[in-house]
Formats: C-alpha cells, structure tokens, sequence
C-alpha cells in the first residue's frame, strides 16, 4: 500500500486539470459545431491523463537519476527520496505506456471506426510520439529539457496538439485557422506553468546542468516572458471569440479567470525568493483549467 500511495504521489495529480484543458478547449469548440461525442470525449481525457502521468513518471526518473533533483524545492521527487527505486520507476513508465497506447487505440477506433485506416494511424503515430515525447523530456544524454526546449514541447503538445487534435477527432475535418487562437492560448498558459517551475528551480538546474530557458535567459527576462504568455493567452482568447456573430452574457465568463492569472503576474515581477514561486505553480495551473471551462461553457448551452 505504502508503494502505491508513493506511486500516486509521483503521478502528481496537481498537474492533470492542466493536462485536460486542452482536450476540454477542443471539445468544446467542435459542441459549438453540434459534433460532440461522450465516448471520445471521456477516452480523451483518459488518454491524456496517461500521458501526462507518463511524463511526470519520465520527469521524476530522469532527473532523479541525473541528480537534479538532490536538492529540490516544492513537491517531493519519489528517487531522488529513495522511496521508489528507478527499476521500479522504469516498470512504472513501461505499463502506463501500455496502458496509455490501449486506450489512444481505442479513442481512434471510436472516433474513426475501422474504415478510415489513414486517419487511424495518423492518430496512433501521434500517440507513439507523445509517448515518446514524454519520455525524452528528461530521460537519456540527449534530453531536450536540459537544452531549453520544454518549452516548445510544452507548447505543441498541450496546446496545438491537444485542441486541434481533439477538435479533429470529433469533426473529422480540417480546421478553421481561427482554432489556432484557443489552441495556442491554451498552449500559452501551460507553458507559464512551465516557467514558473523553471523560475523555481533555476539555482538547482543551474548546478545540475539543465539549461532551461530560464536559466539560459536569466531572471528577469523570465519574468517578462512569463507576462508575454499571460497576456497574450487573454488576447488570443479575445480575438477567437470576436470571430463569433453573436455575442452574450456567457461568452465572457472566462474573464473572470484572468483576475488571479493577473495577480499571479504581480507576485512573479515582485519575487526574490524563487521558492516561494511554488504556490504559483497551482494557482496558474488551476487558473487554465477553469478559464477553459468557463470559455466552453457558451459551447453546451
């Protein structure tokens, strides 16, 4: 049991309502279209939950064993502690990949059926490499988060890839260039997430060679990027909804989500101490999940 709970632990359930605001966005934009389905929307949310507990698994391996996380600020690292061995670890990513391509199967069989076999293995391509992404994130010489290419993963997979993918699979048609707004808006904020865990943790990454962007930018710059991701999610959030005819009430709820993304913005410019940015993390994390709820929320009434 205590192997279990140390398991869960390691999942980082903190990070999920982050991991599903995409799937939630791309959803709710193909409702507004009256092309929703349950089935593919609960296998999608299922299917990157998988991949994100992959990632944190990958994350919490990779730099357990490089050591970067000897000296961690904020939530514990389960190898770097010495309550999960990395044996055990690295059986834990194998199954939850398993797991994790069982189900992407069966997501594209319900969006797709058995006839449109082009389309189906595009999607389960997509699923190897995001498996794949997950896994190199931290683990091996060539690990693109110690080269400052989070970022950009961060970006593709939980913004682009995560809206228009799932738009896509309810649709089964090529996209408006306008879903690139939500969609790089959702990608914007996850990617704050990100920098705020790097402003964090710059003086151990720093040590241990993990040249995030923050580290490789410095500070202050970082917090101007931090700004530039915020309001520029809020702008390209307004712009998808003035291409809509016919506006109301609902339509702008999810402002009301920016309020604490804002102030999060004035505890960033005014830190000095980086670990303190750790109560941030949940805040920003959460603030996505709900702006994108509050956005979709015009698209099932």
């Amino acid at each position: 049991m205590a192997l279990i709970k140390h398991y869960i632990q390691a999942a980082r359930l903190r990070t999920l309502p982050l991991s599903v605001s995409g799937i939630i966005m791309g959803s709710g934009i193909a409702a507004s279209e009256n092309k929703f389905d349950v089935i593919v929307f609960i296998l999608s949310i299922l299917t990157t939950i998988g991949f994100q507990v992959l990632s944190n698994f990958a994350n919490d391996y990779g730099d357990g064993i490089k050591g970067t996380d000897d000296d961690r600020v904020g939530e514990q690292r389960l190898i770097a502690a010495g309550l999960i061995t990395p044996v055990q670890m690295k059986k834990a990513m194998i199954l939850t990949s398993v797991i994790t391509m069982l189900i992407t199967f069966l997501l594209v069989y319900s969006a797709f059926g058995s006839d449109d076999f082009l389309k189906s293995i595009v999607f389960l391509g997509l699923g190897i490499l995001s498996i794949y992404a997950a896994i190199k994130y931290t683990v091996g010489k060539s690990a693109y988060g110690y080269s400052g290419f989070g970022d950009v993963f961060v970006f593709l997979f939980f913004g682009l890839v995560s809206v228009i993918g799932s738009y896509y699979l309810y649709t089964h048609t090529i996209f408006s260039w306008t879903i690139l707004l939500p969609a790089s808006a959702i990608g914007f904020l996850s990617v704050a997430v990100l920098n705020l865990n790097n402003m964090r943790d710059q003086i151990q990454d720093k040590k241990a060679n993990k040249n995030t962007l923050v580290v490789k930018m410095g500070t202050q710059k970082a917090k101007v990027y931090h700004f530039c991701l915020i309001i520029g999610a809020l702008f390209l959030l307004l712009g998808y909804r003035f291409s809509i005819a016919s506006l109301t009430f609902w339509h702008w709820l999810f402002l009301f989500a920016f309020i604490p993304l804002t102030l999060n913005l004035v505890v960033v410019f005014k830190n000095i101490i980086f670990k303190e940015l750790d109560n941030e993390l949940k805040k920003v994390a959460l603030g996505t999940f709900f702006c994108t709820l509050l956005y979709c929320i015009p698209y099932f009434l």
